[in-house]
């Protein structure tokens, strides 16, 4: 017998988990870097070091107004939206076990752009912020709720509710047009860029709102973690370890639509950060989902964040909304990953 195998799998145990916590390390170097380049560009250029003086307390007036009130509020909200729609899409791609999985893929996403444009016409325009998420949340649940049901059949299958799902996101489009052009005609053009995706215009106020959503939720998410691995292996294996499946289930598709809703709620329909991050999460550090989660959300945060930063300085003095240029490269992501399911059929 090899004595020396269990302490060579340990060490080779060790050394696999030292590596993903220094790549998420760099993942979170580089988030961390964008950051301080977007607090300092914008139409008004601010220089890095005038940007960590004011981040203490102790830089020029001007550059304190801009920072804390304009840019950093917006920034925040930016990486709560991205993380919030990369560990939504990261729980649907371990319950469905499909890449192509995304908070769309139940129409949580639709549903929630449908509920927040129905309420926005319904008030005439006079909402206040705190009730968009609250909008988001019930449209959400509403949509995902009706996929669930309709998936149902001695249990839920992730077939059926892959397919129910873009029924439901389909017909949850339909209303947010029917809305839109219902509304008064003023309306239209608002309705339109908030449905585009964009963290334009948020205020601390959004970020107070939307931060206990996410940060609540993703703790917990995160705390799951190992039912979740048990889950994306299959529910023949997570049954027979003793997990109770559809309770876990529906705890799981719970947390992805609040998180899915709280965000569209604040920042519009910012698609396929859901469906990216996860996916590239994956190919970084693996299949343990404790870190998947870590590395989609620190991913999904610099995609809006990126996005975000170019929509606002590439077309000066243009604000173009951050959802156009996730789209830009989130289409041919997807045609790629439909691509490659395709030859392994």
């Amino acid at each position: 017998m090899d004595r020396t195998k269990p302490v060579q799998q340990k060490l080779k145990r060790y050394h696999s988990q030292s590596f993903t916590t220094l790549k998420i390390g760099f993942l979170l170097l580089l988030l961390l870097i964008t950051i301080l380049i977007s607090i300092g560009m914008g139409s008004l250029h601010v220089p890095i070091k005038d940007v960590i003086q004011s981040m203490i307390g102790m830089g020029e007036a001007k550059y304190q107004l801009i920072l804390w009130q304009l840019r950093l509020p917006r920034i925040v909200a930016a990486i709560l939206v991205g993380a919030a729609m990369a560990i939504s899409g990261t729980i649907l791609q371990a319950l469905i076990r499909n890449p192509l999985a995304s908070p769309d893929l139940m129409g949580t996403t639709s549903g929630a752009t449908a509920a927040v444009v129905a309420f926005i016409t319904i008030m005439n325009g006079q909402v206040s912020v705190g009730w968009l998420p609250v909008a988001a949340l019930v449209g959400g649940c509403l949509a995902s709720t009706i996929t669930y049901m309709f998936a149902w059949k001695n249990g839920s299958s992730p077939l059926r509710m892959a397919m129910i799902g873009v029924a439901i996101s389909t017909a949850m489009g339909a209303l947010t047009v029917y809305f839109t052009l219902a509304g008064p005609l003023y309306l239209v053009s608002q309705a339109l860029g908030w449905m585009a995706g964009t963290v334009y215009g948020t205020s601390w106020n959004h970020v107070m709102y939307l931060a206990p959503w996410v940060i609540i939720c993703g703790l917990i998410t995160l705390f799951q973690s190992r039912s979740l691995n048990l889950l994306a292996l299959g529910d023949q294996i997570a049954v027979g370890v003793g997990l109770r499946v559809e309770r876990k289930r529906f705890l799981f598709i719970a947390l992805s639509v609040i998180l899915a809703s709280s965000a569209v709620g604040i920042a519009g329909g910012i698609s396929f950060v859901g469906l990216m991050a996860p996916h590239m999460a994956r190919k970084i550090v693996g299949n343990n989902h404790s870190a998947i989660l870590l590395t989609s959300a620190i991913l999904g945060s610099f995609f809006v964040l990126l996005a975000d930063l170019v929509g606002r300085t590439l077309f000066v003095p243009m604000d173009i909304p951050a959802g156009i240029f996730t789209a830009i490269l989130g289409a041919p992501f997807f045609i790629y990953l439909m691509y490659r399911q395709r030859t392994h059929v």
